[in-house]
């Protein structure tokens, strides 16, 4: 008798509760199977919930003691060693519409972004030092680059948009 097994699995759920930003749900699930694949994980749950900035604020207050609206939040809610990476993240499609506004670029691809740099933390990468920023920016660079997506980041940057209060604002997960 040959052994069944479970092919491996890459879910992802899209919630999306706000208004300021018409999103497509499979382009961004298509989008996190994408980066989760290039991380080598086999096994996901993933939970990606779309929201306006008042309610990552919330979250944000609630579950990080920081009483600002930010980009994207990761939850992971797996141990490491578990076959299955579960986590949830929060992005603020509001933010990403006002962004791509103020910096003249598209606000798929600055919401693109949001969601790559929180999977990204969810598959272990962390922006805590120096060394961690550059590792997590060339991560970020590679995927959407594969993906076929602007990172609007750099263009962000060098556009000036809103750079101090996003920089302060973003990547807080």
């Amino acid at each position: 008798m040959v052994p069944v097994t479970t092919p491996p699995s890459l879910e992802v759920e899209i919630s999306d509760t706000q208004g300021h930003m018409k999103v497509a749900p499979e382009m961004l699930a298509r989008l996190a199977r994408g980066v989760l694949a290039g991380e080598k994980i086999l096994r996901a749950s993933i939970s990606i919930a779309l929201v306006d900035n008042a309610t990552i604020r919330t979250m944000n207050r609630r579950h990080l003691d920081h009483d600002w609206p930010t980009d994207v939040i990761s939850f992971r809610l797996s141990e490491p060693d578990e076959a299955v990476l579960a986590g949830e993240l929060i992005v603020s499609a509001e933010m990403a519409r006002a962004t791509a506004r103020a910096a003249g670029i598209d606000p798929a691809a600055e919401l693109a972004l949001y969601v790559v740099h929180g999977l990204l933390h969810l598959c272990g990468y962390d922006d805590t030092s120096d060394e961690d920023v550059e590792r997590i920016r060339r991560r970020e660079d590679e995927v959407l680059a594969r993906e076929g997506v602007s990172n609007t980041f750099p263009l962000v940057r060098a556009a000036g948009s809103g750079e101090g209060e996003r920089e302060s604002a973003r990547w807080s997960d």
